[in-house]
């Protein structure tokens, strides 16, 4: 009697609308990276999944990151209304090529420095002491606490207004303005999402721009000041530049971070040895910040589009052609991670080789800072509530194909 195992037939594709996959991207993942280095979704879009090619395409000259340079991009007709604002849409860093791309980070660099950011220390600090105490006193209550809403959110917002020189506002509306706003980052949106999201941008854009002109009546020592004032040769900022610049560094400087919170400390919880490692091993900190973005990436999916014909995993890529990079993939393949590769491990050599944070030229600006507050808030969290535990078996998904977070992660903590 042969025990050869029956070949698999059925063919893994690329589908982050499958049921599920909001819950667990994983398994797909690995489905796809065994039938070969690029995979075609339904829409015919090429699709990297390992390490070695996303790496490799991510750092490739000659690339866009300008959707306007893709001859691929399947995206429905905007309303006439809409489409007519087009035109208009913020010109960050995040969507800019070289040489616009060099010009701006080197601008907004000078004043972004790694300095400026560990001088953030204490201040992070103290932040997440005074979250801390809060949670004690709800736990006290006996009620679950939303880490979300409670720590994960309030960390990095108060940290990234206080570092850009933010004037006071209302903390929830901005929240909700920019939570609404990344949704511009997702491949896919109706008519509805779209005016929420443009409706949203207004608001913020409204609210920089006065806090701009505020701030050049009242320059002090913080990141949005440096901004105003940055110049290299006799270049600066234009207006709508620096307006462009401030709201990308107030939406990722918080949104990814509370990510990384998030899902870290559920992978923790789900992981209890690991937690207990961490609880007990203070030289572990900043590998375990790295693990825990190898492991469930805040960012799950960036794309490169080919300004000249070039050749990424052995096939030939035309000009213009959009290819997505699975970064939520690449994290998790054996071939760059060996046999361990889907385990939580905080003591992994070379964690900090994950994607994450992308690569290349449009490598996160904002890195340091992320993985600075990772570093004081998780390991502070498990510290002071060694015990708690997930209030819900399955706390709820944002549903996200590009920016993966939880809405909420109800616990149980014992102070």
């Amino acid at each position: 009697m042969s025990t050869t195992a029956e070949p698999c037939t059925e063919t893994a594709m690329y589908n982050p609308f499958e049921p599920g996959f909001a819950d667990d991207p994983y398994p797909q993942y690995t489905a796809i990276r065994a039938q070969g280095r690029v995979h075609r979704n339904p829409l015919g879009l090429r699709v990297l999944s390992h390490y070695d090619d996303c790496f490799e395409l991510l750092r490739l000259a000659g690339t866009s990151v300008d959707d306007r340079n893709a001859t691929n991009l399947l995206v429905p007709p905007l309303p006439d209304d809409l489409a007519d604002r087009a035109g208009e849409r913020s010109r960050s860093i995040l969507s800019l090529d070289p040489p616009d791309h060099t010009r701006l980070r080197r601008l907004v660099s000078s004043a972004f420095t790694v300095r400026r950011i560990e001088r953030l220390r204490d201040r992070v600090q103290q932040l997440v002491a005074g979250l801390l105490d809060g949670l004690a006193g709800a736990a006290r209550e006996g009620a679950p606490v939303d880490l979300i809403a409670q720590f994960a959110f309030p960390l990095p917002f108060v940290v990234i207004s206080e570092l850009l020189g933010m004037p006071e506002g209302d903390r929830d509306q901005l929240r909700a303005w920019s939570h609404e706003m990344t949704k511009s980052l997702e491949p896919f949106s109706d008519d509805e999402s779209l005016r929420r999201i443009v409706a949203s941008a207004d608001k913020m854009f409204h609210h920089v721009d006065e806090a701009i002109e505020w701030k050049r009546r009242n320059p002090g020592d913080d990141l949005l000041s440096a901004m105003i004032a940055a110049e290299e040769d006799g270049d600066r900022l234009t207006p709508a530049e620096l307006r462009d610049q401030v709201v990308l560094l107030y939406l990722a400087g918080h949104e990814t971070t509370v990510n990384l919170i998030g899902n870290g400390t559920l992978a923790l919880l789900r992981h209890r040895d690991q937690l207990d490692r961490l609880v007990a091993d203070p030289a572990l900190d900043a590998n375990a910040i790295d693990e825990l973005l190898r492991y469930d990436s805040p960012v799950q999916v960036s794309r490169r589009i080919a300004m000249t014909e070039i050749e990424v995993a052995g096939e030939t890529i035309a000009a213009g052609e959009l290819v997505l990079t699975l970064l939520g993939s690449s994290n998790r393949d054996e071939a760059k991670w060996g046999p361990t590769a889907a385990d939580l491990d905080l003591g992994r050599e070379g964690a900090s080789g994950h994607l994450s944070f992308g690569s290349g030229i449009h490598h996160c600006l904002g890195s340091a800072l992320a993985r600075l507050e990772g570093a004081e808030a998780v390991p502070a969290l498990v510290r002071r509530f060694p015990t708690m535990d997930l209030a819900a078996d399955n706390p709820p998904w944002n549903g996200r194909i590009v920016l993966r977070g939880l809405d909420a992660l109800p616990v149980t903590l014992a102070s």
